[in-house]
């Protein structure tokens, strides 16, 4: 975990990202670098980290029965609605461990209510929140990441945490064991291969420097006691036993450096010298094979020429043959295009004539047909005696005008002879 983390401002940017106030009323115009859209998910990061460093999973998760929220939970659209009670639930908690009272959100609380609670706490702490309410709903996005770390750090402030210097574990180097035939080595074959380790406070290593220096020592020393020496008084069992005492000691241990240039050019050496006598062997076969294709490219090109010239006559029908069948086509398609126009007059006069047919049809089955003349007949008997029964009604009629015409006469005729006029027919007018 990151030793310190980066202040962000509200808008979940750096300190340092320059701003212009736009036009518009309450608009903020931010220039952002291209690792800008990243940084909530380092914000997220820590932030999860630091509620760790609270135990938020034995003090809230497991008293509210919730699920851990991944590295990237707030920075990543997955379920707006969880995401936003998520986030009321932590912003509370963190509240209330900054020493702070603060009620626990219900799931059937105001949302604005409690967006707007949360954002004066926060700005009680000092904390800046010049971004608009709304942006907190969608319950994700680098506000909510800004406002959770905001209360996590002013948390670890009430509780007295302090960042430590990280503290790296000290690594035991072992010993590497080294075959028998190969541990003791001589000086010269030291001084020649390799280059003179630094010192080690091991006391199973001994320096070379120091291996020469006493060496050189007890050569001096040799030489100039040789003069009295003259016989040795040493027992050879108590030398033996010295010698497998100081046996272990006198290994030296020379551990091959990988950065070491010289076993890098002794490599290349060793890779030069095997692709040279490699190169040998395969420039042969690939010359060889060089010569083999050569001839054979030669052979087929001949070949083809002998073929071109024996079947030029044949390639120039072929040609010709080419040519005329060419032209059949064309020939063929201009055909073909007529006939096909003619196959669409023939279609068309065929549908005339069907119609013809039809319609002839039609009369002639119309004109053998009895059926007609029989209606006709029976109109002409209904018509006649519907015409019997018109006289009937006009005699009728007539005979009754001719009774109300007689009756008026009579009573006119009555009228005029009449030398008394009765009173009740005065009295009538």
């Amino acid at each position: 975990m990151a030793a310190a983390t980066a202040v962000v401002t509200p808008s979940g940017l750096e300190d340092g990202v320059s701003r212009s106030r736009g036009e518009g009323a309450g608009e903020v115009v931010v220039e952002r670098g291209p690792g800008a859209a990243y940084h909530m998910f380092v914000v997220m990061e820590d932030l999860v980290e630091k509620l760790k460093l609270l135990h938020y999973e034995e003090e809230l998760l497991r008293k509210n029965n919730l699920k851990p929220p991944s590295r990237h939970y707030f920075a990543l659209p997955t379920n707006p609605g969880e995401q936003f009670y998520m986030f009321c639930t932590l912003a509370a908690w963190l509240i209330n461990k900054a020493g702070r009272p603060f009620e626990q959100p219900q799931e059937y609380d105001d949302p604005n209510a409690t967006i707007s609670n949360i954002l004066s706490e926060l700005r009680s702490f000092g904390r800046t929140a010049d971004f608009p309410p709304s942006k907190l709903k969608s319950g994700f996005g680098e506000h909510i990441c800004y406002v959770l770390d905001c209360l996590a750090e002013e948390a670890l402030k009430y509780i007295g945490f302090t960042w430590k210097r990280p503290t790296y574990p000290v690594e035991e180097l072992e010993e590497e064991t080294v075959p028998e035939d190969d541990a003791e080595l001589t000086l010269n074959k030291v001084d020649e291969e390799f280059v003179e380790e630094e010192t080690d406070n091991e006391e199973n290593f001994i320096d070379l420097n120091v291996l020469k220096a006493q060496t050189y020592r007890l050569d001096m020393n040799e030489s100039a006691k040789q003069e009295d020496i003259l016989e040795s008084t040493t027992d050879a069992a108590e030398w033996s036993l010295e010698v497998e005492r100081v046996l272990p000691q006198l290994k030296v241990t020379i551990r091959t450096d990988n950065k070491d240039w010289r076993i890098h050019v002794d490599q290349m050496h060793q890779h030069k010298s095997g692709i040279e006598s490699a190169l040998k062997e395969t420039k042969g076969f690939l010359d060889k094979l060089h010569n083999e294709i050569s001839r054979t490219l030669e052979k087929i090109g001949s070949r083809e020429k002998y073929i071109n010239n024996q079947l030029e006559h044949l390639v120039q029908e072929y040609r010709a043959a080419q040519a005329q069948l060419s032209e059949a086509r064309e020939r063929y398609q201009q055909g073909n295009g007529g006939v096909t126009e003619r196959t669409r007059l023939l279609s068309e006069v065929t549908e005339e004539l069907e119609k013809v047919k039809q319609e002839m049809e039609e009369k002639g089955s119309s004109m053998t047909d009895g059926a007609p003349l029989v209606k006709i007949k029976q109109s002409l008997t209904k018509l006649k005696q519907e015409t019997v029964q018109m006289d009937i009604r006009i005699g009728v009629v007539e005979h009754t005008l001719l009774q109300s015409k007689l009756k008026e006469k009579s009573n006119m005729t009555r009228d005029m002879h009449a030398t008394v006029i009765p009173e009740s027919a005065v009295g009538s007018y």
